[in-house]
């Protein structure tokens, strides 16, 4: 039996309380939200790499371009664009070294000198040296020689050879950007070869004219026959009075002759097809210079 006084018994304990965990202030929340959000851009730039890395890997290979390729390419140039000819490519090169040789005398009517003839040369040196025909010059009491670029020179005669009908001139006053004509040998000619001639026929000029080697080591014998020329290239490239002296060209601008004479059965002074040039080795050793 209980008494009144006694305590009751306990009961059962209480489960222990977990401490209160204070919510982190919004301060440090912002603080470390900007690192959480810099991985985004980060993250979108390497999938971009990869993924243009992917595209890569996937590109085919450039195209290597074979010989069909090639050769369509050209004949599609050839068929579109029109090239120089043979004659004007040997033209724009012989062009800067081809003169006009005037003869002055005097004037019927006063003491002034005119332009009593005129022929043509080419400068084989840039010192001002130019070879034409003996037949130019002879009976001059000046000579003049214009230039490409205009330039007007007196010359003179420093050397003839008149077996060859060759005569060699030197400029008192020379364009400062004078070329010399290149001189290739006639070894390699043969009949058929395309040539030029370059002149002043009838002083008209200067005038390109074209054809083939007609002949070699022909025999010219002059109208009044008082010379006989030998040795000489025949072509058939328009030349009149006024070509003597021009340059006989390769279709590659080399000087291989001098023109000098045309053959004319009626007399009438006027191109027939057959005309004559002095092989650029005589000429060569009418000026001095070494054989090719």
């Amino acid at each position: 039996m209980t008494s009144s006084g006694a305590h009751p018994p306990p009961g059962p304990a209480p489960p222990p309380q977990t401490p209160h965990r204070p919510h982190r202030s919004f301060a440090r929340t912002l603080r470390d939200r900007p690192a959480r959000l810099l991985w985004l851009p980060a993250g979108a730039a390497a999938a971009a790499v990869l993924f243009l890395a992917a595209q890569l890997w996937r590109a085919p290979a450039p195209r290597i371009p074979t010989q069909k390729d090639i050769d369509a390419a050209v004949l599609h140039t050839l068929a579109t664009r029109a090239l120089p000819s043979a004659a004007a490519r040997a033209y724009d090169v012989i062009r800067p070294s081809v003169v006009r040789v005037n003869g002055l005398g005097h004037d019927h009517e006063g003491e002034e000198d005119s332009v009593r003839g005129t022929g043509t040369g080419v400068v084989i040196l840039d010192s001002g040296v130019i070879l034409t025909n003996l037949h130019v010059v002879t009976g001059a009491r000046r000579l003049q020689v214009v230039f490409h670029d205009g330039t007007e020179s007196e010359a003179a005669v420093v050397r003839t050879q008149p077996e060859h009908d060759l005569a060699v001139i030197r400029a008192a006053t020379v364009p400062d950007d004078l070329v010399a004509a290149t001189l290739t040998s006639t070894r390699g000619l043969a009949p058929g070869d395309e040539v030029v001639a370059v002149g002043f026929p009838f002083g008209i000029g200067p005038s390109v004219t074209a054809g083939v080697v007609s002949g070699l080591r022909r025999e010219f014998r002059s109208p009044e026959g008082q010379r006989v020329l030998t040795n000489l290239i025949q072509f058939d490239a328009a030349a009149n009075p006024g070509s003597s002296g021009g340059p006989l060209v390769t279709t590659d601008g080399n000087v291989v002759g001098i023109v000098t004479a045309i053959l004319n059965p009626h007399d009438q002074g006027v191109f027939a097809g057959i005309a004559f040039a002095v092989p650029i080795e005589n000429a060569a050793s009418a000026v001095g210079l070494p054989p090719f």
